[in-house]
């Protein structure tokens, strides 16, 4: 799978879902790197065959919409679509 990793501060993994042409998706990115948040991600629209199941199974388990983005959380919660204050929150917790 073509996981794709921004470098930043470090609060634990964080995995971003998303489409490569979502409006949502962009501003979730632009959120993380404002934050300056280390994070991975990967666009599950350019993935192919087994990597894009693959890919839609693991946010079905956090998002069983299969809606995008998908932000999960050290593999501990997700916060489904673009949802500022929500992201902000959970990941100043630390």
């Amino acid at each position: 799978m073509d996981v794709k990793h921004v470098e930043g501060e470090n609060k634990g993994k964080i995995m971003l879902y998303a489409i490569s042409t979502c409006v949502w998706c962009k501003k979730t990115k632009k959120l993380l790197n404002s934050l300056n948040l280390d994070y991975y991600y990967v666009d599950v629209d350019l993935l192919d065959g087994k990597d894009r199941e693959k890919a839609e199974k693991e946010v079905e388990k956090w998002n069983p919409l299969v809606s995008f983005p998908t932000l999960v959380i050290k593999d501990k919660e997700s916060v489904k679509g673009y949802d500022e204050e929500e992201i902000r929150s959970k990941l100043s917790d630390e």
